[in-house]
């Protein structure tokens, strides 16, 4: 049952993007929308489970929901600049190496050493997948420039925060269901607060409300997420949610009409097999280790 709940935020956080893109509106109308959506989950899971969580517990979620919305604004600003079909999967690269070498290092995620040469090789044939889905023929026309890879390399920062803190010991041990609220109401805070110094107008324009669509997307995943995290490892759950790396690439093609030559569309298809048969053998990395 934890794998088929690993494989929601792929689905929440892969769509998300198309969601967002597809109402339109600026960075700032896109992230607060996304704050709010996920807020309305946050609440509704609060009052159907009434989970217990502490003080430290929640300021601590609190501030990781903070830290998060600089990584999804930085995000945002990427989709304008590199489109969808681009930044996702250079965002998911980055997301990888930083998520998976920390669960190694600080959270005892695969102790045994052939889970390590298993799961390190799953990682690199991931990370193939994902950069021959970042293919492009016109180098010159490209708008994949290092200013902007370097832009989202450093706000993915935000992203390790997160993907890493469903297995902090100081949160640990509680109910995910307890931890949703506190993030999401960081969330909104980061996004209040980007919305007022960046466009005090937006809150009067309709892009702004409409963009929680892609926030209940979100939420969905976000609560998903950490039942994962907490279940798998941060080192797995993160690889699981590459898949939405797929649904991001192909939804920015086929519904958001990014263009690609019929080579980096081959590329692509190729790097989105690689990506879904190495995530699947994180999965079962245990069991692996064992029959080897």
């Amino acid at each position: 049952m934890i794998y088929l709940i690993a494989m929601i935020p792929a689905l929440g956080w892969g769509f998300m993007p198309i969601i967002t893109t597809k109402v339109g509106g600026s960075p700032v109308n896109q992230m607060f929308g996304l704050a709010a959506g996920a807020s309305v989950i946050g609440v509704i899971t609060y009052l159907i489970f009434r989970p217990a969580i502490t003080a430290p517990q929640f300021w601590f979620t609190f501030a990781i929901g903070i830290f998060w919305s600089t990584a999804q604004v930085g995000q945002f600003v990427s989709f304008k600049r590199m489109g969808v079909s681009s930044t996702i999967p250079m965002s998911t690269a980055f997301q990888l190496i930083g998520s998976c070498v920390l669960g190694i290092l600080f959270f005892g995620n695969w102790p045994g050493s052939r889970q390590k040469i298993i799961g390190l090789i799953a990682l690199v044939v991931v990370m193939i997948g994902v950069l021959m889905t970042s293919v492009s023929d016109d180098v010159e026309e490209s708008r994949i420039t290092p200013k902007n890879v370097l832009y989202l390399l450093v706000t993915t920062a935000g992203y390790l925060a997160y993907s890493t803190f469903p297995n902090m010991a100081i949160v640990k041990s509680v109910s995910p269901t307890a931890l949703l609220l506190p993030e999401t109401l960081g969330i909104l805070t980061g996004a209040t607060i980007y919305a007022f110094l960046k466009d005090p107008h937006s809150f009067r324009q309709r892009e702004q409300y409409l963009n929680i669509t892609s926030g209940l997307a979100w939420g969905i995943a976000g609560l998903t997420y950490i039942f994962a995290g907490q279940g798998l490892g941060v080192a797995t759950a993160q690889l699981f949610t590459t898949v939405g790396c797929i649904y991001g690439t192909y939804g920015g093609i086929y519904i958001l009409h990014e263009k690609k030559s019929r080579r980096e569309f081959t590329w692509i298809t190729f790097g989105s097999i690689l990506i879904v048969l190495a995530s699947a053998v994180t999965g079962f990395i245990a069991q692996l280790a064992v029959l080897l």
